[in-house]
């Protein structure tokens, strides 16, 4: 069984995405993660001529690829523009050309206003300057697959010469996302039955939302590689997603490859933090849904053997299951989520704070696991909720040119301390002044991972405003929310109700006439 490569460009024509613009230290954070830990076998890491922030970014990308032995890993889009190209490539450190050519007759044509045999021409003296440089050339045939519907001609003969000459691979690019799965099997299978010694790699764009199902049948018609993007990022309804193929190679395709599974989840994160671009909640594989079961009935069934699972385990992807609470959650979701708390409740209490959970649901009510304790305690009246840590006061300002300061005053188990703090925001100055008399305590401090400030669809500037905030803590992921007019205050509600359920957990404490009072 051969191996199919995978040539990710996230960082080439992933950025191509509208509003999309990674910095130097951003691309070579994201080549690392690539290369080292997804164990991607090729990266493209920019257009040739960009831009002086481009061969900065390429430069710092090289420099740490040779000391790797990555560097024939690395790859630029360069053009058939002489030695332009390749100058700044080679000055940049790359050995690695891919070379941007026209791979429908309309293109030639239309674009570059010369005949197929002027293209050609221009087209192998590059190649041979390249390799008398030492810089290793893969064919780009843009637009191919308009070539293959509509001069099937040129696409054969631009193949042929190429095939002749000194490069690596030749990529076939579904560059305006045309192509259906009949077709790319057709046109893939066609290629390579015809020149079966020559490396094909698949480039799939998504305007039609095939780009999966096209891979899968450019696999299947012989091709040697795909290319991909991290979060389906590129230009319009962006590339093929690197999370896709991994799965359907893995698991429809059952293709050998390098990919390491467990690092997607990570990879995935950093890209959206980049990017500024979040990933949607049901994107297969990556999004924050995906793998919540949110039927109580599957809960139910999860519970009796795994009824509702399928191979794509969330642990495979740096993941794990989690079960949505609403109008649809039964006894089984309720449960799992209070074991995520270590909460036991009985069987009427249970089916009480059911009860309560669906009518939530009913009136469009977001229910999170943070929030269980709480209604729990409005439920059964029955202390399970005590608030052992309460704000008692606090104190925002900000002025121009200055930080913003928070001063509060917050009771622990009965006793009051004061911190102030700066910041670089006014949240960011009560969490410091906070965690100030947490660590003088010498209790436990949950890291905040997510921060999301949402206002209902078509909300005006006093609108309510939803502060979703997510922590990581002992190993478990929360997630509590804050509902107020004001961003800050309602990041302040969400953070209170999680510093109540860390102390459901929290550590031995020194008793109270040894603590120092703030």
């Amino acid at each position: 069984m051969r191996t199919i490569e995978i040539m990710d460009t996230t960082l080439r024509d992933g950025e191509q995405t509208t509003g999309v613009s990674f910095n130097d230290g951003e691309k070579l954070a994201i080549a690392q993660l690539l290369l080292d830990e997804i164990k991607v076998n090729r990266i493209e890491v920019a257009s040739a001529r960009v831009s002086e922030g481009e061969f900065r970014a390429v430069k710092r990308i090289t420099e740490w690829a040779s000391g790797k032995n990555y560097l024939d890993r690395v790859e630029v889009l360069g053009f058939v523009d002489g030695t332009l190209s390749l100058d700044w490539i080679y000055e940049a450190g790359a050995r690695v050309v891919n070379l941007l050519t026209k791979g429908s007759l309309k293109h030639c044509e239309g674009q570059l206003r010369k005949t197929p045999a002027e293209h050609l021409s221009d087209i192998d003296s590059v190649i041979d300057e390249a390799s008398s440089r030492g810089i290793k050339v893969n064919i780009y045939l843009e637009d191919w697959s308009n070539g293959m519907i509509h001069s099937p001609g040129y696409v054969e003969n631009m193949i042929r010469h190429l095939t002749g000459k000194n490069i690596e691979r030749i990529m076939l690019p579904d560059t305006l996302g045309i192509l259906n799965p009949d077709q790319t099997l057709e046109f893939c299978r066609m290629v390579t039955t015809r020149w079966p010694d020559t490396h094909f790699d698949y480039h799939a764009h998504n305007d039609y939302d095939l780009a999966t199902a096209n891979v899968i049948s450019a696999v299947k018609g012989g091709i040697d590689g795909v290319h991909t993007t991290v979060n389906g990022l590129g230009e319009r309804a962006g590339n093929v997603p690197l999370a896709s193929v991994m799965g359907v190679l893995n698991d429809h395709l059952k293709a050998d490859n390098t990919l390491v599974e467990s690092k997607l989840s990570k990879v995935s994160k950093m890209v959206e933090l980049f990017s500024g671009l979040r990933i949607p909640a049901n994107k297969p594989l990556t999004g924050e849904y995906v793998y919540t079961q949110c039927c109580g009935v599957h809960a139910d069934g999860d519970e009796k053997g795994d009824l509702y699972f399928n191979a794509l385990m969330p642990e495979r992807f740096g993941r794990m299951r989690r079960y949505a609470l609403g109008k649809t959650s039964g006894k089984a979701s309720i449960k799992k989520n209070l074991e995520e708390l270590g909460i036991t409740l009985s069987k009427e209490d249970l089916d009480k704070v059911t009860k309560r959970v669906i009518e939530l649901g009913d009136l469009k009510e977001t229910v999170t696991t943070g929030d269980l304790p709480y209604i729990i305690s409005d439920v059964l009246r029955n202390g399970h909720n005590e608030q052992n840590i309460k704000l008692v006061n606090y104190h925002l300002t900000v002025a121009r040119g200055m930080k913003p300061v928070a001063s509060l005053s917050v009771s622990i188990d009965g006793e009051t301390y004061s911190e102030t703090s700066v910041g670089d925001g006014q949240y960011d100055a009560f969490m410091k002044a906070m965690w100030k008399i947490y660590r003088s305590l010498g209790k436990p401090v949950p890291a905040l991972t997510d921060y999301l400030v949402t206002i209902p669809p078509g909300g005006k500037t006093d609108a309510l405003v939803e502060t979703i905030i997510t922590w990581e803590f002992e190993g478990i992921e929360y997630r509590t929310r804050g509902l107020d007019a004001d961003q800050t205050t309602a990041a302040i509600k969400a953070t209170m109700k999680m510093l109540n359920i860390t102390g459901k957990h929290d550590l031995n404490i020194n008793k109270p006439e040894n603590r120092t009072r703030n």
